[in-house]
């Protein structure tokens, strides 16, 4: 049995708690904030409910498998829905999609939107992304990333179906030949803050996953998959200590990770620390030493992922027959990409930027009848004020957001008349928050052949530190984060 320190109670370090209190580990939480859930955070204001992180689940079966480990039945603890419509799409030349949340339905409903035949195209490219998906599963997502990644998807046919030497847009032109297919798929690299000019093949299995295990909202919101794993692991005698901030991961004269000091100066001395906090934060602000600067110089060779611009409205009277979620697209998709990551000049605001509307309908995220808790998301360039974006800058956020309005309503979405209340989080107000560099939402992008070997790997080459979420291997969002939780319990193994 070994005393374990988890720096960060967000979703990965919450999963990774759990899965060792499970194995029998001796198991501590210090989390920052006065709230568990990091990036899956919730706001609460004047009866209305925002989730400002995650607004779906997908492959729940991985939430599944993690509750398993507490002994606790999910349907028992969270009451997950499965989306009938799991997005409706408007197009540039105002084509409305309605994607079924289901896979055998998929085809007609593009036929029928789209044009014949554009069914038979994403048919197509969906049996190489599952392809894919099934060559790079275990080796590249459900094992540790180090020199024998490629070896355990080195056949030669796996190699040739993951296509690490071609791009998501790339591989989409092969079969895609309606444009609006290929925006579709363009939106999948922003699943990694990433850009689907750059960004590996390989995603394309995230659109598989979505739509092969179907859209899930949670009654409640999202937030609630946080509060049952922060209520699991204390029901298994885990510690959990809120409003602690860790300053500092020490190590030893050997170099190896021998405990954390906190705000307040005390020192905690567990066996194990593992650091459920942005990769670059740990290796540039926690620990010092030649190994940490030597990983941090590498982690910075990755571009930062893009970061986003949220609208939490409070609505009365919403406007009818709106799907839970809806994104109205950009006229100009390469201009977006262009802004975000200062391509053609700084980074900056895009001008016309694809919008995601999550709108659930689900009354106990409302104080009653007629009302709406809508998120709504741009993506947006990091907040980088040396770099010349410079989210704090007077007046920007107010102004951005009145112009995300008139983009809505112009797209045929004026809900200007229907706030009640409008709360604004900026990148830079998500790097305060969650101390993440930039509010880069994933870390590091996707963006490049070698991305996925720039990401941190979950067992640091400082002995006895491991890491895990969304910034370290294999990635962001939430089954990647739990899947990073897993590596790591896997890792350090049973007390």
């Amino acid at each position: 049995m070994s005393d374990i320190v988890v720096v960060g109670a967000g979703v990965g370090g919450l999963a990774a708690a759990l899965r060792l209190r499970a194995a029998g580990h001796r198991v501590t939480v210090l989390e920052q904030a006065d709230a568990v859930g990091g990036k899956l955070g919730v706001i609460r204001h004047d009866g209305f409910v925002f989730d400002t992180g995650p607004s779906l689940v997908t492959m729940p079966h991985i939430l599944r498998e993690l509750l398993a480990t507490a002994g606790r039945r999910t349907d028992d603890v969270l009451s997950l829905s499965r989306l009938d419509v799991a997005a409706r799409y408007r197009f540039p030349d105002g084509t409305i999609l309605d994607m079924p949340g289901e896979l055998d339905r998929i085809p007609g409903a593009l036929d029928a939107a789209l044009g014949h035949r554009t069914g038979d195209q994403w048919c197509s490219f969906l049996a190489r992304a599952r392809d894919i998906w099934a060559a790079s599963r275990e080796p590249f997502l459900e094992s540790p990333v180090g020199p024998g990644t490629l070896i355990r998807a080195s056949r030669p046919s796996d190699l040739t179906t993951i296509a690490p030497w071609c791009t998501l847009r790339d591989l989409g032109r092969r079969y895609l030949h309606d444009p609006r297919l290929t925006m579709l798929l363009d939106r999948y690299a922003t699943y990694s803050g990433s850009d689907p000019r750059a960004a590996p093949a390989a995603l394309a299995a995230v659109p598989w996953t979505e739509q092969a295990w179907g859209s899930w909202y949670v009654d409640g919101g999202l937030g609630r998959i946080a509060e049952v794993l922060r209520d699991s692991f204390v029901e298994l005698e885990g510690n959990l200590e809120l409003g602690v901030a860790v300053d500092e991961i020490r190590t030893d004269a050997s170099g190896r990770a021998c405990g954390v000091r906190l705000g307040d100066g005390t020192v905690r001395a567990p066996d194990l620390v593992v650091a459920n906090a942005d990769a670059r934060q740990v290796y540039e602000k926690l620990l010092s030493g030649p190994t940490a600067a030597r990983v941090a110089a590498r982690t910075r060779k990755a571009t930062p992922s893009l970061a986003g611009f949220v609208l939490l409205l409070a609505l009365d009277d919403p406007p009818s027959d709106v799907p839970h979620h809806q994104v109205l697209f950009a006229e100009d998709y390469d201009a977006e990409f262009d802004a975000v990551f200062g391509r053609g000049g700084p980074a900056r605001p895009v001008h016309r930027p694809t919008v995601y509307i999550s709108a659930p309908d689900d009354p106990a995220i409302v104080p009653g009848p007629g009302n709406a808790s809508w998120f709504v998301l741009v993506n947006a360039p990091r907040h980088d004020p040396a770099g010349g974006m410079d989210w704090d800058e007077t007046g920007l956020a107010e102004s951005y957001a009145d112009h995300i309005l008139q983009v809505m309503a112009d797209r045929g979405l004026d809900v200007r008349g229907s706030i009640r209340h409008r709360i604004i989080l900026t990148p830079a107000d998500l790097e305060r928050r969650t101390l993440t560099p930039g509010g880069s939402i994933y870390g590091s992008s996707s963006n490049g052949a070698r991305a996925a070997f720039l990401r941190p790997r979950n067992a640091s080459p400082i002995p006895g530190l491991y890491l895990v979420g969304g910034s370290a291997h294999p990635g962001g969002g939430l089954p990647l984060v739990m899947l990073s939780a897993k590596i790591v319990a896997g890792l350090i193994g049973p007390a």
